[in-house]
């Protein structure tokens, strides 16, 4: 009876509840308002109110929405680093009360000072207040921050925070992550949704080098995600937050010229930002726009080993050797818009758009030796790569009643790589242009096996110096020879790439107590996504494959050819003389003209493409519904509770096609083939925040992250790639699984009084399913091939360890004051266990993470005083593994080495409004190189130079 009386109990105490509820919703009165300071909006100031048990803090714009359970006359108190505490007097009536704008003052003492007059404070301190009121663990840098070192793109500027690294494309950083996971395991945000991708690789790893800086107002690095983010991020997300109005009329401008050592050539950027309110300030508005247009070069060494070789020994003996030089133009274009209508103090509507454009123009020369074959290779490319990112969001805030506050968004991006070249074909690619010179006279540095090796691999010690290279020719006057470079085949690289993303989201946030307050929301997403990656049209001369009576074959010498450009610095940076590797090009015009269908068949060249070459093109589809539930409690004054889970569910279809050889001889047929994909990510999280003084926050987090397997990881068909030396076949992998994680986070921070921090902590992440691009090598009829195709291990584990610093010396007497230091350090040890899948007794291999790196530095020197800012920036990411080899193991993994680089920038306030500068990139020219197991065994080497620029920043209206 006791029983049944309880459970009948239930429902009516659940009502009652829910009464206590509404009723404490028509008690409760709300007070809005924005708060801001002469360097505009003041993210994180505190607002308490006086004498009762209310208090917030504001958001990234300055707004702050503030529940008191009283009407009548009361006292705000409101406070921000570095401002006067100022009380507000309010007269409190029913319902919702606008406070409007409220202004606070640079406090008189030496850190208002420091605020009116420093460069760089200003930023910092809106970093340091989001990050202390953030619910999240999480890094801010401000968009002043940014503009303060010569980061010109989002990836740029991501790379100081700490815990980030960054890949670098041809001398420019172009993707993030966080902790030194897979650059794929962290999630890119733009307004807090997902950005899509169009990596011409075929993952999810957003290119980030199409969007400028100047675009960005905030940037928040989360290691311990709450409920309310995207799910799939086991490294953590990074969100670039875009310009919105100020809080008053602005109009600046720069502008920049400069110099890259290696292209001997100019450079130069502008940029515009324009912000405004009318109509009482009802209506803001923010454009902006940038551009950046530079010349660039990179000389790049690149080793093939034969690894399909079925001797242990001969595996590590080198197949080729590929001198490449880079030099062409990138262009950067940016555009932003941002508009905000308040029709009052409880209901706002806003949009976002954006528009950007990368465009990467190079000219490639590529000079082999190869070495099973005994000849010379040339390979000619015009790539002029365009990637356009553009989008738009509309959403709304608004205050439903006193105590219930709704967001929603609608929002639409797109982002396509692609290639037009080359004009005289109907195909649209990547030309490259293949020439080879038989070598007649042999090699003299062979080991007794015929193989040429490096001399530590040597089983005779025969060999050289990867790093001082010499082809080993017996017949020293043997060089590449334009009149004996033959016309081997023409290739059109076909790599477009296009995704876009609609989404749709709706959060709610319930203000259920003083104490407890509940948010849940709802998101949806669906993604198009369509590429042909490693598709490739090839046409081959008929006197090459001995046809008769075919048209002989085309002399380089005999084409239209310009000068190879600054032909005095080829490959400086490694010592000796390669002047014999030079060959003047092609013309642009000349290498389009073979691809003109009256030129193909003069020439006698047939288009002999794979049949299979259709199983590379591809469309998809991915829905994602995602719902979370949360809740914000104050357990204690000191000690916050956010708990909540979140679930996403993932439908995924592609369509492709896939190849099937039948007969004798064997002919390939295609077939059309769909795969699909459901799965379902729950996930909890749990975080909570112990203030242990005003200047002190000590977090732990439980948090459940998980990610998606990339679009060409899940392709039905396999793509070849013939344009090297070397053939790579990449094959799908439909039977997938996604990665998930469990991760653990216990994190301290301390604020100085002067503007700065004191952080550290260790997190731990189990990981199940984790997927890796296994790669098999064979030979087969005297051509190397290798097989790459995405995989799941079983488990994998990550440990690490983090601290920083930022500190001003403003204790030291007169002109010391002004030093001040941001250091970071990140230690992660991760472990991943790798079974061998080739013949012979079973053995594990355990290696760490791909692109994991076991050590992250920043190291930020600055002086500011007075007029003056200079800062030198160090980044250093410790080597990394990046591929795999589950059939040899791990002699045969390629790694990326530890790479430093220094950047420095100096500015000087003329005066209130224009300031000149000068920024400094890779100051010494430092390489990036990868090696196969032994990092004696170089794989490849690259070298960009140096760039600097100087220009000015004029504040027009301030």
């Amino acid at each position: 009876m006791n029983r049944i009386s309880t459970k009948l109990s239930r429902p009516r105490y659940g009502v009652l509840l829910l009464l206590l509820l509404a009723a404490g919703v028509v008690r409760a009165q709300t007070i809005k308002g924005v708060i801001d300071g002469k360097e505009g909006h003041l993210p994180g100031a505190s607002v308490q109110a006086a004498g009762i048990r209310a208090g917030t803090a504001t958001d990234l714009n300055g707004a702050f929405t503030l529940n008191v359970h009283t009407t009548g006359r009361i006292t705000l108190l409101l406070s921000y680093i570095g401002h006067e505490t100022k009380q507000l007097e309010l007269q409190v009536k029913p319902g919702i009360n606008d406070a409007g704008n409220i202004i606070l003052s640079p406090t008189g003492g030496k850190l208002g000072e420091i605020l009116v007059k420093g460069t760089m404070a200003p930023s910092t301190v809106k970093a340091l207040s989001i990050k202390k009121n953030a619910l999240a663990i999480m890094d801010v840098i401000a968009a002043d921050a940014i503009g303060k070192l010569p980061d010109r793109n989002a990836a740029e500027a991501v790379q100081r925070v700490q815990g980030v690294a960054v890949a670098r494309y041809h001398g420019e950083a172009d993707a993030a992550t966080v902790r030194g996971t897979p650059f794929a395991w962290t999630s890119i945000l733009f307004n807090g949704s997902r950005l899509p991708s169009a990596n011409v690789l075929g993952n999810r790893n957003s290119v980030l080098d199409a969007v400028p800086s100047e675009m960005i107002q905030y940037v928040q690095v989360a290691k311990a995600i709450t409920p309310d983010m995207e799910g799939d991020a086991i490294g953590g997300s990074i969100n670039f937050i875009t310009r919105t109005a100020p809080a008053k009329r602005t109009l600046n401008v720069s502008a920049a010229g400069g110099y890259n050592t290696f292209s001997k050539n100019a450079t130069y950027n502008a940029s515009l930002v324009y912000g405004d309110r009318f109509f009482k300030d009802k209506l803001g508005v923010m454009i902006a726009g940038a551009i950046w247009d530079r010349q660039w070069g990179t000389d790049s060494y690149e080793i093939a080993y034969n690894t399909g070789l079925p001797d242990p020994q001969q595996q590590k003996s080198v197949s080729t050797v590929l001198l490449k030089r880079y030099m062409g133009k990138r262009q950067t274009y940016g555009g932003n818009v941002g508009l905000e209508y308040k029709f009052n103090a409880a209901h706002k509507i806003f949009m976002r758009g954006l528009m950007d454009k990368f465009n990467d123009i190079r000219p490639v020369y590529e000079s082999y030796v190869d070495y099973n074959n005994s000849r010379f290779q040339y390979n000619y490319r015009y790539s002029y790569y365009q990637t356009v990112l553009n989008g738009a969001e509309l959403g709304g805030e608004h205050q439903l009643s006193s105590k219930v506050k709704m967001d929603w968004a609608l929002s639409n991006y797109y982002t396509k790589y692609f290639l037009e070249t080359p004009p005289t074909n109907s195909n649209k690619g990547l030309p490259i242009a293949t020439f080879r010179q038989k070598i007649t006279g042999g090699f003299n540095n062979l080991s007794a096996d015929g193989k040429r090796y490096w001399g530590f691999d040597s089983p005779q010690g025969v060999g050289g110096d990867p790093l001082h290279f010499d082809a080993g020719l017996k017949n020293p006057s043997e060089v590449m020879d334009p009149s004996k470079l033959t016309l081997q085949q023409l290739v059109i690289a076909q790599l477009d790439t296009k995704e876009e993303d609609k989404t749709a989201q709706l959060n709610v946030k319930i203000n259920a107590s003083s104490r407890v307050n509940l948010k849940f929301g709802a998101k949806y997403r669906h993604k198009d996504r369509a590429g042909m990656y490693g598709s490739n049209i090839v046409y081959l001369p008929g006197a090459a494959l001995g046809i008769p009576k075919s048209p002989d074959l085309l002399v380089l010498d005999q084409l239209q050819r310009t000068d190879f450009p600054v032909r005095s610095t080829f490959y400086k940076s490694m010592g000796g003389n390669y002047n014999s590797f030079i060959i003047d090009p092609l013309t642009k015009q000349q290498l389009f003209d073979l691809y003109d269908t009256a030129a193909l068949r003069k020439n006698g060249f047939g288009n002999y493409t794979s049949a299979a070459n259709a199983t590379n093109i591809y469309t998809g589809t991915e829905n994602v519904a995602a719902a979370y539930a949360m809740a914000e409690i104050d357990l204690t004054d000191k000690l916050k509770m956010i708990a909540g889970i979140r679930n996403e569910y993932t439908s995924f279809t592609l369509h492709g096609s896939k190849a099937s050889t039948t007969g004798t001889p064997k002919v390939a047929t295609i077939t059309p083939a769909t795969v699909g994909n459901n799965y379902n990510a729950l996930l909890p999280m749990l975080h909570l925040k112990y203030s242990i003084s005003e200047q002190a926050n000590l977090r732990a987090a439980y948090t459940r992250t998980f990610i998606r397997p990339n679009f060409t990881d899940l392709t039905p068909g396999e793509s070849v790639d013939n344009s090297g030396a070397t053939i790579t076949i990449t094959k799908g992998n439909p039977d997938l699984k996604p990665t998930f994680s469990n991760n653990f986070d216990l994190m301290g921070e301390y604020y100085f009084n002067n503007i700065g921090l004191l952080s550290g902590g260790v997190f731990y992440k189990q990981i199940k399913d984790v997927i890796f691009a296994d790669k098999s090598y064979y030979t087969e009829n005297g051509s190397n091939y290798v097989v790459s195709q995405a995989k799941n291990l079983h488990n994998a584990s990550l440990a690490g360890i983090e601290a920083g610093i930022n500190k001003r010396f403003d204790f030291l007497p007169g002109f010391l004051s002004g030093f001040g230091a941001e250091l970071n350090y990140t230690f992660i040890h991760s472990s991943v266990e790798v079974p061998r899948t080739g013949s012979g007794p079973k053995v594990t291999d355990k290696t760490s993470l791909p692109n994991q790196s076991r050590h992250l530095f920043n190291s930020i020197l600055f002086y500011e005083r007075n007029n003056l800012m200079v800062r030198i920036a160090g980044n250093y990411r410790g080597a990394s593994v990046e591929t795999l080899n589950q059939q040899l193991g791990k002699d045969f993994y390629i790694w990326t080495d530890k790479n430093f680089t220094v950047d420095a920038s100096a500015t000087w306030s003329v005066n209130s409004r224009i300031k000149v500068f000068v920024e400094l990139n890779n100051i010494t020219n430092e390489p990036l190189k990868t090696y196969m197991g032994d990092k004696r065994r170089i794989a490849a080497a690259e070298w960009y130079g140096s760039r600097g620029q100087a220009g000015i920043r004029w504040d027009i209206i301030k």
